[in-house]
Formats: structure tokens, sequence, C-alpha cells
């Protein structure tokens, strides 16, 4: 197990600049540490899986369908995000179901928390456009969202204006480098762990002026929840699917879908312009939780699955602690 006391000049490599990595890179170098972060790909990040993230700061939300620890790290993390980029926008989030739905509605209302109920006239004045469209909604006023696309790059700034280093082009190993290596690769990290899986989740960007929102809108569905989440130029993303397959295109059936949900929100979705279709292949493991792995100076962060932009800066939080105090969190870390 690696033993440390507070390094501050310590170097640091992380291999990875999605946003866990990004993360892991930017509170190492607050912290005085000599970071180098290093990605294969070049600063554009188009085949990383941040690419075509939601960016849905939602731990509340997420309570629905997952694990306690995801709404701690996450509950956790707004308050880094808050923190590190202040106009990060805090709007909430809603939730909305037609009448047919009510019943998983109502589901949904009784396994989550942090919201308040609206009325049809309580929804039309948060978010006009879907006035008479609704006749209630969830409103979880606390939680966020950002773009990945816009955020990633802002992450890798303050990583460089905090003393850190960035590798493009940089396709390494831990065996390539020195001293305290985080790994932070994702499902390009089957060699050490390969128990990761992908599970891809599609998305389609779209453009429209008919509609403004100033929040993501979660749809209860039949099949999975459709989110609308707002973009700044008139685009709104609508994802997401999670689908067990490794491929990375986007499926008819799931266009259909997601489209057709996009339409049931506001029929202006229906006359939409479509921008771009895209998926990204989420690294998983068996449990669908995130891992902290310990092997000597050599640290893997793993398995965000579809709770990334959620819940990596707690993570990251946690990686600090250990190497500095040697704190451990036994329900993220495992020590070999």
């Amino acid at each position: 197990m690696l033993q440390t006391t507070k390094r501050p000049d310590s170097p640091v490599s992380i291999i990875g600049a999605g946003i866990a990595g990004a993360w892991q890179a930017l509170l190492f170098a607050q912290a005085g540490h000599a970071v180098t972060l290093h990605e294969r790909g070049d600063a554009e990040m188009t085949d990383a899986t941040s690419h075509w993230a939601g960016g849905m700061l939602a731990p509340y939300c997420e309570a629905e369908v997952s694990e306690p620890i995801i709404s701690r790290l996450g509950l956790r993390s707004l308050d880094i995000w808050r923190r590190e980029l202040p106009d990060t926008p805090f709007n909430g989030s809603l939730v909305v179901a037609h009448p047919r739905e009510r019943h998983d509605f109502e589901r949904f209302a009784r396994m989550t928390a942090g919201h308040r109920r609206l009325d049809a006239a309580g929804l039309a004045e948060l978010e006009p456009s879907l006035e008479g469209r609704f006749r209630d909604a969830l409103f979880f006023p606390t939680e966020g969202h950002v773009e990945p696309r816009r955020v990633l790059p802002k992450l890798h700034e303050r990583i460089k204006a905090a003393g850190g280093t960035i590798k493009f082009d940089s396709d390494v190993t831990a065996g390539d480098l020195d001293g305290i290596v985080i790994d932070c690769r994702g499902l390009s990290a089957r060699d050490e762990q390969p128990e990761l899986r992908g599970v891809k989740g599609e998305m389609i960007l779209i453009e429209t002026a008919e509609v403004q929102l100033a929040r993501p809108v979660r749809l209860i569905h039949p099949r999975w929840p459709l989110y609308v989440i707002p973009r700044e130029d008139n685009l709104f993303m609508l994802g997401a699917t999670s689908i067990e397959a490794e491929d990375t295109g986007v499926s008819v059936r799931s266009a259909l879908e997601l489209l057709g949900a996009a339409y049931a929100v506001h029929p202006a979705f229906g006359e939409a312009r479509i921008v771009e279709f895209g998926s990204g292949l989420r690294p998983a493991f068996p449990d669908n939780l995130p891992r902290i792995g310990i092997r000597g100076e050599n640290i893997a962060v793993n398995g965000l699955y579809r709770h990334g932009f959620l819940i990596a800066p707690a993570l990251a939080e946690l990686t600090l602690a250990y190497v500095e105090r040697g704190q451990i969190d036994n329900e993220v870390m495992q020590c070999a």
C-alpha cells in the first residue's frame, strides 16, 4: 500500500484527459503537486467518452436507479463544481410525464428526494415553453448541468493555470512513467482491468429557436427516460440510452425513440434541425459502481459508468486525500 505524507512537490502523472483525469489533475495541481496530464488523443478530445456525455449534475434524480454511493459522491461533487467553476449553471432540473406514465412518475417521486412538486401554473412560470404541456412536474432546484464540450477545455485551462502540464498525443502507460501514476483511461484500461465493459450511450443534437429551456427536462418513458438538455445557440441534446453493446453507432430504433419522446415533450421539436448523431462507450464494472484501485504508487480511477460528470470531482478529492494523508474510503477504494 502507498503510505504517504503530504509532499507538495511530488510528481504525479495522470493518464487520460477526459472528465475523470481532468478533475484529478486539477485538484492535485492546486494542492501543489507537479502534475503532468497525458492524453493519447488531440486537444479536441473527440474520441473521449466525455465528448458524448450529457453533463447532467443530478444526484437526486440519479437516486431512482443508482446506489446511494452515487448520490453521496454526486452531492459532494456539486460543492466542488460550485467552488471551482462558479459559473456552472445550477438552475435545477425537471421531471415530467404524460398521464399514461402516471404510475412511473409517482414511483420516481417516491424514490428520489430534494424535489418539490409544481402544478401546471408553477411549471409554466418556471419554463414558459412547457405551458399547457403537463399538469405537474417535479422540480429539483439544486441540481445543475454543464456542456461537456465547453467545460472540459475550461478544466484543462484551469489545470495549466494551477501549474500543471498537459501533453496531448501522448500515448503512455504506467510503466513509462515515474512516481505516482493515476490511470483514468476508461475502457482503454482493460489491459489492467479486464472486468470493465462498455455501455453505449447514444445522443442526438438538435437545433430550434421555437423552444427555450433553462434546465434539463427528464421525461418519464416506458423504456428509458429521455433527457432534453439545453445547450447554447438554440441547441438541445437528446439522450441518453444505455445499451449493453460496444459499437459506436446510433441505431434507427434509438433515434426514433429519442426523437419521438422529444416530440412528446414539445411538438416544436418535430420541426427542429438535426445537427448530430453520436454515441460514447461508458466504462463500467459489473456492479456499475466507480472504483479507485490502489497498487503501490499506481492508482486506477475507473468505472464511472454514466455518472462521469456527476462524480468525477468527488473521486479526485478522495484520491488526493489518500495520496496526501493515507485516507481510505472503503466504499470506493480497493487496495492490492
